[in-house]
């Protein structure tokens, strides 16, 4: 099963806060039980540590449904950081979590939630590496994992390259990587130069 969140390659932390995302039918929720979570973790797996695919395989219906929950409170709580950082103008991009603190302590108590730590290893021979390991479940290490690198991504001036999407219907967001990028991505840079190009050549009602 793929996940319906659209996957940009932007950092983890910003993927998550893209698992909301907006059609011509509306605003829509890639998060909306335990598959969908499942779904995503799937199609992100690659780029999580120290979670692999044996760990998501080995998952209960009830480990689900915590990963489901604890995933769609992180991804609500970097909406509402996100939606600070950014200025975000866009109603139907607002997310549950009303106050700035409440959404800081949801990303904190993730972060914390499970320790992990660097290991060097090194075979003779072959170049040197790092691997990351986990105490307690693989799934709440992967959430800590998002929760740190939304840490990192917040508390440092790269926050300021955070952008919303302004496309008509759109409620995504995206890092700024080059100075003429204005949309998260072609097509809805092309909705929106249709929509300005809609309004400068309509004709005023008769």
């Amino acid at each position: 099963m793929d996940t319906s969140a659209p996957l940009l390659g932007e950092p983890l932390p910003i993927e998550l806060m893209n698992t909301v995302w907006g059609d011509r039918g509306g605003v829509h929720d890639a998060l909306d039980g335990p598959a969908g979570a499942e779904a995503w973790l799937r199609a992100v797996l690659p780029r999580i540590e120290p979670m692999t695919a044996s760990d998501l395989d080995a998952l209960s219906k009830e480990d689900l449904d915590h990963l489901a929950r604890r995933l769609l409170g992180l991804r609500d709580a970097l909406r509402r950081l996100a939606a600070e950082a950014t200025g975000d103008p866009r109603p139907a991009a607002a997310a549950p979590i009303r106050e700035l603190g409440a959404a800081v302590a949801v990303v904190n108590e993730a972060a914390r939630a499970v320790p992990r730590w660097s290991a060097l290893t090194w075979t003779p021979g072959e170049a040197p590496g790092r691997l990351t390991h986990a105490d307690g479940r693989a799934a709440d290490a992967a959430v800590s994992a998002i929760a740190e690198e939304a840490v990192d991504l917040f508390g440092r001036p790269d926050r300021l390259r955070l952008r919303a999407c302004l496309a008509p219907g759109c409620v995504l967001y995206f890092r700024k990587d080059h100075p003429r990028r204005e949309w998260c991505s072609a097509a809805c840079g092309n909705r929106a130069r249709a929509a300005r190009h809609y309004r400068r050549h309509r004709h005023p009602a008769s």
